[in-house]
């Protein structure tokens, strides 16, 4: 027998091997990149895990990683700028770390800048654009999430007058809360206003101040240092608060009307699975309810049974066929 014919003997008992543990293994497909090689997953954020919104979501994305897939885990806090970016990967690298998550915006533009230096570790930021064959930006598609509270509003305003207490113009929600208030109550009035910070909680109780003066009596804050005091605030007014991020109807049961719930934890695990198992992608990457990562919380008693159902239909319509409905 000559070599060639050796050569292909032994390939085919190699396959042939793969296929036994395939079989085994239930049938999984092997993975390009296995959890033995990666040493570490990092996470780096702007502020805070204790926020109970955005960036505690964050940390139990974390969590859920160290937990669920065997992986140790690290993270550090108040990292808002290039230069603390580019210390903090370092440190990561030195300790191996071979997939860090930035937890914010901000880190799209980090991450693509110093990428290149780091071809070994893979860099994961949220609602950015990025660039880079090792860069990924998560994108909650948010706009839909933002039209969900803009119907459940404009059905449970008294006034019709209802407002948006924003981070930025740039979220998606906002435009989103404008289009679904439109479709639940043509008559009802949306009022915007904008922190331009995602923490300010001073300047966000100053514009909740101003709305509660021009009669709004259902409040979307899409921040994250702030949500929770403007939901506290509109419980203490008995006014309504829609929850942002989290499920947090355990602010007050008869405030909070629901949530729009990005599950933010959930995405990160499902993220490194990706990773893992060599599936993730370089470049922006879209996540929606049909995703099973957006989703809308706990209903308040206070909303009525036919409303409850005319949302819940119109969210699984959505899931279903990528469809809002329109007038």
């Amino acid at each position: 027998m000559n070599r060639e014919s050796v050569n292909m003997q032994i390939h085919r008992i190699q396959v042939i091997l793969l296929l036994m543990v395939m079989f085994v293994a239930g049938c999984k497909p092997v993975m390009t990149t296995t959890p033995s090689t990666v040493t570490g997953v990092g996470l780096l954020l702007e502020e805070t895990i204790d926020d109970r919104g955005w960036n505690s979501k964050g940390y139990q994305g974390l969590l859920n990683i160290h937990s669920n897939l065997g992986v140790d885990v690290f993270f550090k806090e108040d990292v808002d700028t290039l230069d603390q970016v580019k210390r903090a990967v370092k440190e990561f690298s030195e300790d191996n770390i071979s997939l860090i998550f930035g937890h914010g915006r901000i880190f799209a533009d980090f991450f693509s800048e110093i990428a290149d230096e780091y071809p070994d570790i893979h860099f994961v930021s949220f609602n950015g654009d990025v660039t880079g064959n090792n860069v990924t930006s998560i994108h909650f598609s948010s706009y839909a999430m933002g039209f969900f509270a803009g119907m459940v509003a404009a059905k449970m305003s008294n006034s019709g007058e209802i407002g948006v207490i924003a981070a930025y113009s740039w979220q998606p929600e906002v435009k989103g809360f404008q289009e679904g208030a439109a479709y639940g109550n043509a008559d009802s009035n949306v009022h915007i206003d904008y922190v331009n910070e995602w923490s300010n909680v001073e300047k966000a109780l100053g514009l909740f101040k101003k709305m509660k003066a021009d009669d709004v009596d259902v409040f979307y804050p899409t921040g994250d240092g702030y949500t929770i005091k403007i939901i506290e605030e509109a419980k203490n007014d008995g006014l309504y608060a829609i929850g942002y991020v989290g499920n947090q109807s355990d602010l007050g049961e008869k405030t909070v009307l629901t949530s729009t719930v990005q599950h933010v934890d959930h995405l990160y695990e499902l993220v490194a699975e990706q990773y893992l198992e060599g599936k993730l992608e370089a470049g922006n990457q879209i996540y929606d309810f049909q995703d099973g990562v957006i989703s809308l919380g706990t209903f308040s008693s206070k909303v009525p049974e036919p409303i409850k159902h005319e949302i819940e239909d119109a969210v699984l319509y959505y899931i279903e066929t990528g469809e809002l409905p329109k007038e």
